[in-house]
């Protein structure tokens, strides 16, 4: 299977990538915990049927230590007594801004309020702005049908 466009190999789509990268680094230098920003990015990456980012985020995820079961659980979090209540604040925001559209008034008042609970101004800006990131590559990867599976741990840097 191939992608149906080789945004690696495009001057353009070199660019996008190149900014949505600097953006994604920002996040990586922020206050936010690494395992918080690999379990957003791996629940956002999962409801958007992204395979390549769900393939490269839940072997990152490993390779820096994370368990198999909590990785196994993230689909499922509410049921889960593995994930922190940070992180289950952190995964209800990326949810409700992953899911944007179905909900007429946007992320609910409750929702922001226990994220806020759990992170401070930096790092709910970083995890606001992780939320956006991780979407619009979801997006990107859907759209052209990147193919996943071959991804190794740290492959892009």
């Amino acid at each position: 299977m191939d992608a149906r466009l080789n945004l690696f190999g495009n001057p353009v789509g070199a660019k996008v990538l190149k900014y949505l990268a600097s953006a994604g680094k920002a996040v990586t230098d922020s206050g936010l915990p690494a395992a918080t920003q690999e379990l957003v990015k791996i629940r956002a990456s999962q409801i958007n049927g992204c395979a390549f980012c769900t393939d490269m985020h839940t072997k990152d995820a490993a390779h820096a230590g994370e368990t198999a079961v909590r990785l196994n659980l993230v689909a499922t979090w509410r049921e889960a007594t593995v994930f922190t209540d940070a992180e289950r604040a952190a995964l209800e925001l990326t949810e409700q801004g992953t899911r944007i559209a179905d909900a007429a008034g946007g992320v609910p008042d409750e929702v922001w309020a226990n994220a806020a609970k759990h992170y401070d101004e930096d790092q709910l800006t970083a995890l606001v702005s992780l939320i956006a990131v991780i979407n619009a590559y979801n997006r990107l990867n859907v759209v052209v049908q990147q193919p996943a599976g071959d991804y190794q741990p740290g492959q892009f840097g």
